[in-house]
C-alpha cells in the first residue's frame, strides 16, 4: 500500500484485508468479495480499487506468511542436513497450503495471464527463491536427486494441497499425501 494515499484509503485497505484473510481462510479462494465489502463497511467499488483482481487480493492476504516461510527457508539453510532442512521447509509450506484454504492457489502460477504467459505470480516466486538454496544444497550433498526443480517440488505442494482441501482433516491428509511422494512406494526396509 502507498504511502503517499490519504489516511482513511490506508484505513479500508487495512480493514479490507483483514477482513479478507478471515473470510479466505473460512471459505477459501472463492470468498464473497461483495461479502468481504459488506463486512470491512466499504463498497464493492472500494474493494476493487484496492484489489483488482482476485488474485491480488489472495496474493496481499497470503504476503505475510509468504514471508515468514521464506524466513524460515534462510532459518533453515544453514542446517546441518540439507535433505532435512528442505523436507522440514516443503512440510511447512504443506502446512500452511492446507490450514489457509486459498494459499495453494496463490501459489499456483497466474492463469490471468493468459495460457502462454511464462511470468509466474509474485507469491510463487517469492516462496521458489527462498526455497531454491535448500534445494540447492541437497542436491550438491547427494541428498536429493539432480534434475529436480524448485518449481517442481511447489507444483507437487500446490497439488496435495488442492486435492486435500475438501478431506475431513485436511491437513493431516495433505501431510499424509506429502510424505507418501517423499518416501515413494517402496516398502520400508
Amino acid at each position: 500500500m502507498p504511502a503517499h494515499q490519504r489516511a482513511d484509503a490506508r484505513r479500508n485497505y487495512a480493514r479490507i484485508l483483514a477482513v479478507a484473510e478471515e473470510e479466505v481462510a473460512a471459505h477459501g479462494v472463492n470468498a464473497s468479495l461483495e461479502q468481504i465489502a459488506r463486512t470491512a463497511g466499504v463498497g464493492s467499488a472500494t474493494v476493487r480499487r484496492h484489489f483488482p483482481t482476485r488474485s491480488a487480493l489472495l496474493k496481499a492476504v497470503s504476503r505475510t506468511r509468504i514471508e515468514a516461510l521464506c524466513v524460515r527457508a534462510h532459518d533453515l539453510a544453514g542446517e546441518d542436513d540439507s535433505r532435512s532442512a528442505l523436507l522440514e521447509w516443503l512440510s511447512d509450506v504443506v502446512a500452511y497450503c492446507a490450514s489457509a484454504r486459498g494459499f495453494a492457489a496463490a501459489l499456483a502460477y497466474d492463469d490471468e495471464a493468459g495460457p502462454d504467459s511464462v511470468y509466474e505470480n509474485a507469491c510463487s516466486a517469492a516462496i521458489e527463491e527462498a526455497g531454491a538454496p535448500l534445494l540447492h544444497r541437497a542436491v550438491q550433498d547427494g541428498a536429493v536427486e539432480r534434475g529436480i526443480t524448485i518449481g517442481e517440488l511447489i507444483t507437487l505442494i500446490v497439488g496435495i494441497a488442492l486435492a486435500s482441501e475438501h478431506h475431513p482433516d485436511p491437513a493431516a491428509q495433505a501431510d499424509r499425501l506429502f510424505r507418501l511422494a517423499v518416501a515413494g512406494l517402496s516398502p520400508r526396509s
